[in-house]
């Protein structure tokens, strides 16, 4: 047979090999939790920017001789880096916080298969061994189940690259009694998942959550043709066009979540642009600590008069303190026309002096302000090398 088809057993070669990739990755990943535990004692912080950087440059000139590519080198460990990151940092926070890593309870936004479901996923596989899944089929639900103790955490959709701020999830902010705990970047690849076969001429209604038609709206304006159906997930899309079974609807999700219903892929890659990444916050009802070694966030809710330039004097305060705001957004508050909220990140600690300082001033100058919460910076920028 090997004589007949002599790919099978290069076949064998490299899944043999994957396999041992997969070990050492595994035991490499045991030893980056060696290595959180020691700058745990020593108290020394969890990113060595020069490190991982001298790290890359010996790896690309280990591999010239095996020529292999430097950039090729650079994705590849650049997410091995990340990885030994986001694992240090989760010990860290569990030892800070005496919190229990064996398992939780997780409310997210639709049944199983939606970007939301995924995303819990990968949140819980790094922080719990084993948890719960708690679909939901409104923001609203996901809020009361972790307010009235039915969920332990919940993960919702904050913004999206593409198609902005998820509004529905900052209005409800501005009423829970929730805490955001952590934060988590989620790569969208938006397709056209269908249930037989079919062609793109032949599909005449299409099914989804309203943020994947607002992202992927170029590629349905060449469709006019179509009927938009608005479903509460992309996972519901998908059960829809699972059990229509018909080659005349599809549904826009994701590959993973197509998968899980049965889906085929009939279109890639459908965003208006290129790297649409979503962002999603988590929340508990408690307040975390954040250790001292790991990079923070604050968000914070704030309302300023109506006088003129006051929001300039609030964000003048963050200036003068050195704090660095990596988002603004604002919404209406409802009852009050005109009057907006504002969402803020800092890029700090809530504990450092100087943003309880600034703190402290906004206080004074705001009509009023509320720290939604200090949770562990999951969004780990890559060191290139030099």
């Amino acid at each position: 047979m090997t004589a007949e088809n002599p790919l099978l057993a290069l076949r064998d070669k490299i899944s043999a090999l994957d396999e041992q990739l997969l070990a050492l990755l595994a035991q490499r990943r045991e030893l980056a939790v060696e290595v959180g535990k020691a700058k745990l004692a020593t108290h020394r912080p969890v990113r060595d920017i020069d490190r991982e950087r001298d790290l890359l440059e010996r790896l690309i000139a280990l591999g010239k001789p095996h020529h292999l590519d430097a950039h090729y080198i650079t994705r590849l460990f650049q997410l091995i880096i990340e990885d030994s990151v986001l694992t240090q940092q989760a010990l860290l926070q569990q030892h800070l916080n005496n919190t229990n890593p064996h398992s939780a309870r997780i409310a997210f936004l639709g049944p199983k298969g939606s970007y939301s479901h995924l995303a819990a996923r990968q949140y819980a596989a790094r922080h719990f061994d084993h948890f719960i899944e708690s679909g939901c089929a409104k923001f609203q639900e996901i809020f009361n189940q972790v307010e009235t103790g039915q969920a332990d955490y919940a993960v919702v959709p904050l913004e999206n690259t593409s198609s902005g701020a998820i509004n529905d999830v900052y209005d409800l902010l501005q009423h829970t009694t929730l805490s955001i705990v952590g934060e988590m970047t989620v790569p969208v690849d938006h397709c056209v998942l269908v249930a037989t076969s079919t062609d793109l001429a032949q599909i005449d209604t299409v099914y989804s959550h309203p943020q994947p038609f607002q992202q992927c709206s170029q590629f349905i304006n060449r469709y006019p043709h179509w009927k938009i159906e608005y479903c509460e997930s992309t996972a519901a899309a998908m059960e829809k066009v699972a059990q229509a079974k018909s080659p005349r609807v599809a549904a826009l999700g994701s590959e993973a979540g197509g998968a899980l219903y049965g889906l085929q892929v009939l279109e890639r890659n459908l965003a208006n642009q290129t790297q649409n990444i979503t962002r999603f916050v988590i929340l508990a009802r408690k307040a975390i600590n954040v250790s001292e070694q790991v990079p923070a966030k604050t968000t914070l809710l704030m309302a300023t008069g109506q006088q003129a330039g006051a929001l300039v004097e609030a964000l003048l305060v963050l200036r003068n303190h050195n704090l660095i705001m990596t988002r603004l957004e604002s919404r209406p508050i409802h009852g009050n026309p005109w009057e907006e909220m504002f969402y803020l990140d800092i890029q700090a600690n809530v504990k450092e002096a100087a943003m309880q300082q600034a703190l402290r001033e906004l206080a004074e100058i705001t009509r009023s302000m509320k720290v939604l919460g200090c949770y562990p910076s999951e969004n780990v920028v890559p060191v290139d090398p030099a």
